[in-house]
């Protein structure tokens, strides 16, 4: 029986390059509104992930 093909990323490091970008923009033009906690803590995540 052969082995299963390895998993590929779906992401690359530009994409979440990209992505924390967008967020951070979009996170500008929410900040006073009580919806920008969340987009926060996923820019930071999306920083977390590039260091990987």
């Amino acid at each position: 029986m052969a082995e299963p093909a390895r998993a590929r990323a779906v992401l690359s490091t530009e994409d979440f390059k990209l992505i924390r970008e967008a967020v951070l923009h979009y996170l500008k033009a929410i900040e006073d509104q009580p919806e920008s906690v969340k987009f926060s803590n996923l820019y930071h995540r999306l920083g977390s992930a590039l260091g990987r």
